[in-house]
């Protein structure tokens, strides 16, 4: 070509024609069938003093329902990691149609309003701001629960509480202190490094009642040790006949997994040891 001058304009032209081909849009999350129908909503609590954004998944089919339905800690990441998830399983028909609440802090960081090593803990003495557990789980029992399964089709006789690491940690907490609250709770890899001896006797009120719910502990074969140990220990001491059990008591070891890789894990095999013939009483 011996026209420089053009043969820049034209390049140059082409540049802006892609770039406004693949000018961004608006956000719609219709588009990802993954995460279904979802919904949002705010919720903001006077006693726990912070807000929550809540992210509820429906079924498709709600003139079935009621459903059970699964509350997960840490929603911000655990909500499209294992709603996605859900969808695929649900594909194969190899978990049941489930209402997904997603409670969610709206950041990772401390900074950004993520309260969850306050919220989800029980005391420790090397954490001066952990220990609210009690509260976040009233919270959760007299606020939020009522306020979302008022409004979805949810089966508050068979609601679920999945938690991964902290979260684990008050899966733990609930089915020691309340277990009646949540027919199925699924601990992955529970992270017990700083207040075990709290977790090794029954902290309700009265004595311990008898399979008043059922729980599902899953423990990464490459767990880091800090965890690891701890959550051995509590393993142990809980499936020893000797004492009151409060809950049916599952354990699952997860090879090849870490102390992150292992949620997606521990949420199938949760869900599906909970809602199995033998679990069910079928």
């Amino acid at each position: 070509m011996r026209y420089p001058g053009l043969r820049i304009f034209l390049a140059v032209s082409l540049l802006f024609l892609q770039a406004n081909a693949l000018q961004a849009g608006d956000f719609n999350p219709d588009k990802l069938q993954g995460l279904g129908d979802t919904r949002y909503q705010l919720f903001e609590s006077e006693t726990l003093g912070h807000p929550l954004h809540l992210y509820v998944r429906v079924p498709e089919n709600t003139d079935e329902g009621p459903f059970p339905v699964i509350y997960l800690l840490d929603g911000g990441t655990n909500f499209p990691l294992l709603s996605a998830y859900y969808h695929y399983l649900r594909l194969g028909e190899e978990i049941p149609q489930m209402v997904i609440v997603g409670i969610s802090y709206g950041s990772d960081r401390f900074e950004g309003g993520n309260y969850r090593s306050s919220d989800f803990t029980a005391p420790s003495d090397e954490r001066e701001w952990w220990g609210k557990a009690p509260v976040f789980q009233q919270v959760l029992a007299d606020e939020l629960m009522p306020l979302l399964e008022k409004s979805y089709p949810a089966d508050s006789s068979r609601r679920i509480l999945f938690g991964q690491s902290l979260g684990g940690q008050f899966v733990l907490y609930n089915a020691l202190t309340r277990p009646e609250l949540f027919w199925g709770h699924i601990a992955s890899n529970p992270a017990l490094h700083r207040n075990l001896p709290f977790f090794l006797q029954w902290r309700g009120q009265g004595p311990a009642p008898v399979n008043a719910s059922r729980l599902f502990l899953a423990e990464a074969e490459l767990d880091a040790e800090r965890f690891k140990t701890p959550a051995e220990q509590w393993i142990q001491h809980w499936s020893r006949a000797d004492h009151g059990i409060p809950f049916v008591l599952e354990v699952q070891y997860l090879p090849g997994q870490t102390h992150l890789s292992a949620a997606p894990e521990a949420f199938r095999l949760g869900v599906s040891w909970l809602f199995s013939e033998k679990e069910d009483g079928k």
